[in-house]
């Protein structure tokens, strides 16, 4: 199946779904308006993926393996131990290709917020102090800059591996709202 854009019909409704794209990029607000719109469950993988402490929790694989198992559900696409699973469970993919400037502003900007809120995320981790940004080198505005490009090319593999996979490229957060409002509903309201 040729690569989709914001305005192209899907060829069904999509009831597995997975949104790819670089930290920052808004996989997680789009994985739940996407989940909204189907009426299906919306399964944050970074709640399943951190443990306290920001340490790997054991059940991780367990946990998507079951949740994958079900017929309805979207996530993001993103930890390698789990990526190949749910790809080859997925029938339309989501692929937030925005440019390096833009993720970077909104990935600093959630990370500022995060912080000077101290915001708890999974399983009460709250970002580390704004200086560590100079210290870790997996800190998540390095890891969202030092990854970027590496997206595009699972993407790329993917469509050689599942050919028959529907894939949609969104550049920006306009083209992700034109689709929603567009393709996504009317795949959502058409007669099967």
């Amino acid at each position: 199946m040729p690569l989709l854009g914001p305005a192209d019909p899907l060829p069904h409704r999509p009831r597995r779904v997975l949104v790819a794209g670089t930290s920052g990029a808004g996989k997680t607000t789009l994985a739940a308006r996407v989940a909204a719109a189907l009426r299906v469950p919306h399964v944050e993988i970074d709640a399943l993926f951190h443990g306290p402490g920001w340490t790997r929790r054991p059940s991780f694989e367990a946990d998507v393996h079951r949740f994958s198992a079900e017929p309805a559900w979207v996530t993001e696409w993103q930890y390698g131990a789990v990526r190949a699973h749910l790809a080859a469970r997925a029938d339309l993919l989501l692929w937030l290709d925005l440019p390096r400037r833009r993720v970077m502003r909104q990935v600093v900007r959630r990370t500022l917020v995060r912080r000077l809120r101290r915001q708890a995320l999974w399983n009460g981790n709250v970002e580390p102090p704004l200086w560590t940004v100079l210290t870790d080198r997996e800190h998540i505005v390095r890891w969202a800059w030092n990854t970027h490009g590496e997206t595009a090319a699972r993407v790329r593999r993917l469509l050689v591996e599942r050919p028959e996979l529907t894939v949609v490229r969104l550049r920006s957060r306009e083209e992700a709202a034109r689709w929603a409002n567009g393709p996504l509903r009317e795949s959502v309201t058409a007669r099967p």
